[in-house]
């Protein structure tokens, strides 16, 4: 069923983050004339698209007829206070504001709208740029079912989409899944070198550990099994895997670092909200 939506959508940014949102609404059917993107310069690969969709662009402030249905934020959060202001002129009672900008407090959204304004915060993450995102998001109390259901669509067009009504969740889950790829491309990286360091060319070390962990990870995508049942199934009695084991799951192996990572990311989210 195709993407739809009930008014206009204004895209403020049209990066990496909303030019993957952005081929995703139109991959999933949304009429282009339904959507305006204000950006003063979009990535080229980002303007084709739009020229060979038909999508309005404005470098500032568009003009609409009537308060749009969607406000998406996603430009980046250093200059979110000076592009927000004047687009928040723009929404309407109808009109859901939808930020997928890390460290950006409902609050301060808020704060530059009328009263009952809805407001959505979400998290995607850089999978979304490939279509296998994870999107978490949390509502202020204006916004309706029907809003929120829109926002899951919309969100949902680069990956999966899930919902936290506590605000103050959305700093480990930055962590967790915002942040979490770039442990993942970690492992990839370490994985290379500890094969050079067991004989390995550099090259072949890098080829082998970028396919193992692409593989893994779609292995588990397409899984029902949990990950430490895969994990079972790859490791024989006191075998070559049991041995990596024994140092990755030993007291001061992997657990407490990726620990100690994730809360150290949470933190700097609730200090980068203030």
């Amino acid at each position: 069923m195709a993407l739809q939506l009930d008014g206009d959508l204004v895209l403020a940014g049209a990066g990496n983050m909303g030019g993957a949102l952005l081929a995703g609404w139109l991959d999933g059917g949304l009429d282009p004339a339904r959507i305006i993107v204000q950006d003063p310069s979009p990535p080229p690969r980002i303007a084709d698209l739009l020229a060979k969709r038909g999508v309005r662009v404005a470098s500032a402030l568009p003009r609409l007829d009537a308060p749009p249905a969607v406000l998406l934020m996603a430009v980046k959060p250093q200059i979110m206070e000076e592009v927000f202001p004047p687009l928040a002129k723009l929404a309407g009672k109808s009109t859901v504001v939808l930020s997928v900008a890390a460290g950006r407090t409902i609050h301060s959204f808020e704060r530059h709208l009328a009263p009952g304004i809805a407001v959505v915060r979400s998290i995607p993450n850089t999978p979304a740029s490939v279509g296998r995102g994870i999107t978490v998001a949390t509502a202020n109390t204006n916004v309706t079912p029907q809003q929120k259901d829109m926002c899951s669509a919309l969100l949902s067009a680069v990956g999966e989409t899930a919902w936290v009504d506590d605000e103050a969740l959305i700093d480990p889950v930055t962590a967790v899944s915002g942040s979490g790829p770039a442990y993942v491309f970690y492992l990839a990286e370490c994985l290379a070198e500890a094969g050079v360091k067991a004989g390995l060319a550099p090259d072949l070390a890098a080829k082998l550990a970028r396919w193992t962990v692409a593989g893994a990870g779609e292995l588990l995508h397409r899984s029902d099994l949990p990950a430490g049942t895969l994990r079972e199934n790859v490791t024989s009695p006191n075998g070559t895997t049991f041995a990596a084991l024994q140092v990755l799951m030993a007291q001061n192996g992997l657990q407490p670092v990726m620990t100690g990572a994730v809360l150290a990311a949470s933190r700097r989210s609730k200090e980068l909200a203030g």
